[in-house]
This record gives C-alpha cells, sequence and structure tokens, in this order.
C-alpha cells in the first residue's frame, strides 16, 4: 500500500509514472494527470491529448496557439502529407 502523489489517499493499486527521473505513485490515472500533464499556455486546461507545440509553448490545439499569436500549427496532418496515405 502507498500514498498518492497528488491526492494523498492510503491505497492498495497504486502505479508508478517515472518522469525525468522522478518517481510518483498514483492511485488514478486522474491524479497522474493532474500531476504530470503540461498545462495549455493560452486557455489554462490540461493537455491530455498529442497538443501541439511551439518551441516550449505547449498548447491543447491548434486553435489556442492560433490565439496567442502562434501561425502554421495544425491539430491534424492533411493526408497529402502523410506517407502511404491514399
Amino acid at each position: 500500500m502507498t500514498i498518492c502523489h497528488t491526492c494523498g489517499n492510503y491505497y492498495e493499486n497504486t502505479f508508478r509514472i517515472i518522469k525525468d527521473g522522478s518517481s510518483y505513485e498514483f492511485d488514478s490515472f486522474e491524479c497522474a494527470i493532474h500531476a504530470l500533464a503540461p498545462i495549455c499556455e493560452h486557455c489554462g486546461c490540461r493537455v491530455i491529448g498529442h497538443g501541439v507545440q511551439d518551441d516550449a509553448n505547449i498548447f491543447c490545439s491548434a486553435h489556442c496557439a492560433s490565439a496567442a499569436g502562434v501561425t502554421g500549427l495544425m491539430d491534424h496532418t492533411p493526408a497529402e502529407l502523410i506517407v502511404g496515405a491514399t
């Protein structure tokens, strides 16, 4: 039994995530996301999908990146740019 890094719950089925050399124990994915997922530079939500990135700035979507003044980022890669796409 271990204690969740985020909520402090003492739980028998925690799991460990190692990130950047640090180890964390969590009792749920919700707690892991709250502790480790990056935050969108524009809207402040947790980025739990792929998101988009411009240098060190991470955004939850191209819409948020655009609203923050970043141009040229897309949420989805057009099919013609994917090798082997028909």
